[in-house]
């Protein structure tokens, strides 16, 4: 009901719908205070209640949402604190959006249980105190906005481990210190810092060197830094200097290098997570731009199907590339072939499998599309974000793929590459297997059902033969279950190190 020109508040009646999954009501004129009813409706997968008139706390019911996966309430004229029960849904991993209200206090600590989060926006609120230390554990953060608040103290330190993070904005409160030399090493796309009181020497490398993409106005206090900041020249403290002897920098060098030796692996091995989409709520309005899939528009985006486009084919079905006119939106489309027998039951599993699951070393699925064609047969097919790096398959065995079936010219992978890629599937295994609301096997890990972004990034994809965990209830069954977790871990560490 988005984008509509609704008044009045919203129904507490809205609590009897429990079977109700998705609730958008943004870009409204709706008033009142959100309804504790929605506590209700445990099957709710994501809440868009931003751009309204909304006011009043939100009520901590919302915690009992144990499936939600996007909350978004920004720009309405909600207050108070926000409620510690929001941080105990685990399960919260795409977008927790509250930006443009009237928050006050802290950010809880219990962030930290929000480990598969992506976007946290509490930009242009009242919120107060230090960022919390806790919000280092979020480790699938890849957007954090705190701007516009009452934030005091440095940057914090644990930022020097969040490798994922390509967007930080810190921008409009009362940070101090120094610019830690660290975020020079993060792979940031964008970081503002400006006005704040910030002081001493702007690093000049990494994303320091961009200045598009880097914003420091504001702090009078900072020098340096690369020349189109234009910032005053730094003077150093020659008395203070004098003060550090010889022999304590010969032993801070020493302890730099072998810090650095420790480090460095870690740095080159984490170096290459890609960035997800502009900021929210960009993100779901393309998203639900695409969920209305149709076999025609499929049809339209392949070329009707067209060999051409043909990019993998399976035991149920086959891959094509498809290109939806309207935006030029690149996709992958798996097409089912329901002659097969089981091809619908692997449909169904597939479909109940990733319904709710989000990390970003998982293919990432747009929608799906369960119609019939112009024939009037069945048609089912899913639609995923296109990986344009191909399988591990066609990159650990490259002079098996005829040169006709490249489009990509394949090289051979370095050892490096090989970890990196490794590691990418053992966190998404880790994942499927420790911190789904439903724990979930693969059953099917290969080579060929891991797929490679423009980074070398990988992604678990086809989850036609997945099994949920807890639907296990015979103890031999169990110890099996337990021991497949294991081998698809030992099989994932294999396959991309050791199979030259």
């Amino acid at each position: 009901m988005e984008e509509n020109q609704f008044t009045g508040a919203i129904p507490k009646e809205l609590g009897k719908l429990l079977k109700l999954q998705g609730l958008d009501f943004s870009g409204n004129h709706l008033s009142g205070e959100i309804p504790s009813t929605l506590g209700n409706l445990s099957s709710l997968f994501q809440i868009f209640l931003n751009n309204n008139n909304l006011s009043g706390v939100i009520p901590s019911s919302l915690g009992n949402l144990e499936r939600l996966a996007y909350l978004e309430m920004f720009q309405n004229d909600l207050s108070g604190n926000i409620p510690e029960a929001i941080f105990s849904i685990s399960y919260l991993s795409n977008s927790l959006n509250l930006a443009e209200n009237h928050f006050v206090g802290s950010i809880p600590p219990r962030i930290g249980n929000l480990k598969a989060l992506r976007s946290f926006d509490v930009s242009n609120n009242g919120l107060s105190g230090e960022i919390p230390i806790e919000l280092g554990l979020c480790s699938s953060l890849e957007d954090i906005y705190l701007g516009g608040n009452f934030f005091h103290g440095s940057i914090p330190s644990f930022f020097r481990t969040s490798r994922g993070i390509r967007k930080l904005d810190l921008s409009r409160n009362n940070l101090s210190g120094q610019i830690p030399l660290f975020l020079k090493a993060l792979s940031l796309e964008y970081l503002n810092l400006s006005f704040n009181n910030f002081e001493g020497k702007v690093p000049t490398k990494g994303i320091f060197a961009n200045t598009s993409a880097i914003s420091v106005a504001g702090c009078h206090r900072l020098c340096g830094g690369i020349p189109e900041l234009q910032l005053p020249k730094c003077t150093e403290n020659k008395s203070s200097n004098q003060r550090i002897s010889r022999s304590l920098k010969i032993l801070i060098s020493i302890v730099s290098i072998f810090l650095g030796i420790v480090m460095v692996s870690f740095f080159i091995f984490s170096w290459h997570k890609r960035s997800r989409p502009s900021r929210q709520p960009s993100e779901p309005m393309i998203r639900k731009a695409l969920l209305k899939m149709s076999y025609k528009s499929l049809l339209k985006a392949t070329d009707g199907f067209s060999s051409t486009n043909l990019i993998g084919v399976g035991s149920f079905g086959s891959v094509y590339k498809g290109v939806f006119d309207e935006d030029g939106t690149v996709v992958a489309i798996k097409v089912i072939n329901l002659q097969r027998q089981g091809a619908s039951k692997s449909f169904m599993a597939e479909c109940k499998a990733l319904k709710n699951i989000r990390h970003k070393n998982l293919v990432r699925v747009i929608t799906s599309c369960s119609s019939v064609d112009f024939q009037g047969n069945d048609f089912k097919a899913i639609v995923y974000k296109y990986m344009p790096n191909g399988s591990l398959e066609k990159w650990l065995h490259p002079d098996a793929i005829p040169q006709r079936d490249r489009e990509i010219e394949i090289q051979k992978l370095t050892l490096l590459q090989r970890i990196s890629i490794a590691i990418d599937v053992a966190s998404a295994l880790d994942y499927l297997h420790q911190h789904c609301q439903e724990p979930i096997l693969h059953c099917d890990l290969k080579p060929s059902n891991i797929l490679l972004d423009n980074d070398l990034s990988a992604h678990i994809g086809d989850f036609g033969l997945s099994r949920f965990y807890q639907a296990v209830s015979n103890p031999t069954s169990m110890a099996l279950e337990v021991r497949c977790q294991q081998m698809e871990m030992f099989i994932a560490m294999e396959y991309c190190c050791w199979k030259w």
